[in-house]
């Protein structure tokens, strides 16, 4: 699957230019003439990342950056600047605003095309490392469901698994029952305490009891 690109610019034909050979290098593109189209275009394009020029009528790209970084869905879209101002205030202002990076007018489109699939692999390098939660000698993929432990696979049950993601997700947090029956089991669910102590015993087995620590009465904690 493709990576799409949202370019943002004022100049009809920068944006038929730079369409064309991003097309041409294999990216799905779509295109917005302001900022107020751009945002609109966000949530609807999904884009992977947005070619956005700063200096635009109705809204600017700084203005327009910002607004697209409140919304939910584009929290961790990327997004760089395309712009023929070099000052340091724009650079600034631009980075400020929540922009990833910045590309000089006039832009090469082999320099544009390997400035964006620079920055989309950083991003799914990051995303990938993001997947990955470590403690001690034990790994949990929560993209493929996978507990390595010395480099070994153990296999855990859906409810296992859910339940030992919540504890790594905070080593040392003491996490109360009633908190993990309302973000482990579904919220109509009859979940007892004997229901919890019986996943946690199973946790125990397959990873050693030197992992989890009881605290009588009130939860469960990863020892660090």
């Amino acid at each position: 699957m493709s990576s799409k690109i949202l370019l943002v610019d004022d100049d009809k034909d920068i944006l038929e230019f730079l369409s064309y050979n991003l097309k041409k290098a294999g990216f799905e593109v779509d295109t917005a003439v302001d900022g107020s189209l751009a945002l609109l275009k966000s949530v609807t394009f999904l884009p992977d990342l947005i070619v956005m020029d700063v200096m635009m009528p109705v809204m600017d790209g700084i203005e327009t950056c910002e607004k697209i970084r409140q919304i939910p869905e584009m929290k961790d879209v990327l997004i760089t600047f395309l712009t023929a101002r070099s000052e340091d205030y724009s650079l600034i202002a631009g980075l400020n605003a929540g922009a990833d990076d910045y590309i000089s007018k006039p832009v090469k489109p082999k320099v544009l095309v390997s400035k964006i699939q620079s920055l989309l692999r950083r991003k799914e390098k990051s995303e990938i490392k993001s997947s990955l939660l470590k403690f001690k000698d034990v790994i949990i993929d929560k993209i493929k469901y996978k507990v390595i432990k010395n480099d070994i696979e153990v296999k855990f049950t859906k409810k296992e698994f859910e339940l030992l993601l919540l504890l790594f997700s905070e080593p040392g947090k003491l996490f109360t029952r009633d908190e993990i029956m309302q973000r482990v089991w579904e919220e109509n669910s009859f979940v007892g305490d004997r229901t919890i102590d019986v996943h946690i015993r199973k946790l125990r087995q397959k990873l050693g009891d030197d992992f989890i620590t009881t605290i009588k009465g009130i939860g469960y904690q990863l020892q660090e």
